[in-house]
């Protein structure tokens, strides 16, 4: 192998550990979640090079307003976090290390556990991952029925019964951003109100929105 072909790798390496920085940091800071004002952002979550690409690919959201820009993590940059903290020689030495990057990577762990599919649930083996919106709007809409049907709901599902139907077949935020496709492509209506017995966990597996809030049920359309 060449030195400029050995450059070029440690390079491209380089350039891939600084955009997971940088994503990491958003997602530690709770960017995908609530709109953070870029200002206050410090200098690990908006470095300029990677920031302005993450912006292009649409991983990154910046909404200018009067005297300041907020900044979101939108769901194709999670799904990239995971995707690259799988993939990228992500080395956690020197100075790429710090308190927030092992605070991240713990949050990462502790709470993104159904990005990976278990492997078996007592002693049966799980289904398949979902890895397409055409494989999970089917998916989703079988349950939808086999729920409406079972318990007489009234076109009228409960989105965390949906969720939990589905189960680790898909991550938490894949759910939310194609569930909310469905709803764009009228497929689905999801609907404001509470759960039947005002749950704090039924309303977790609901889903919540920055623009529209929560929303607690859905109705095929």
């Amino acid at each position: 192998m060449s030195s400029q072909t050995l450059l070029e790798e440690k390079t491209s390496t380089a350039k891939s550990q600084e955009t997971t920085r940088l994503l990491l940091a958003l997602w530690e800071l709770g960017a995908d979640k609530t709109a953070l004002p870029k200002g206050k952002l410090p200098d690990r979550a908006k470095k300029a090079e990677p920031f302005k690409q993450l912006v292009e690919d649409g991983a990154i959201k910046v909404e200018k307003q009067k005297s300041y820009s907020l900044v979101s993590l939108e769901a194709k940059g999670v799904a990239q976090l995971a995707k690259e903290l799988k993939t990228v020689d992500f080395a956690l030495t020197g100075t790429t290390t710090g308190a927030w990057m092992a605070r991240g990577l713990l949050k990462w762990l502790q709470q993104m556990e159904n990005i990976a599919v278990v492997a078996s649930t007592n002693g049966k083996a799980t289904k398949d991952a979902i890895a397409s919106y055409e494989e999970f709007k089917s998916v989703a809409l079988d349950v939808y029925d086999r729920l409406n049907r079972d318990y007489n709901l009234d076109n009228l599902v409960p989105i965390y019964r949906i969720r939990r139907g589905i189960g680790d077949q898909v991550a938490r935020f894949q759910f939310d951003e194609w569930l909310l496709k469905m709803q764009e492509k009228d497929i689905f209506q999801l609907l404001e109100g509470s759960v039947e017995d005002s749950a704090p966990d039924k309303i977790e597996d609901s889903i919540t929105t920055k623009v529209s809030g929560l929303r607690c049920y859905a109705k095929r359309l």
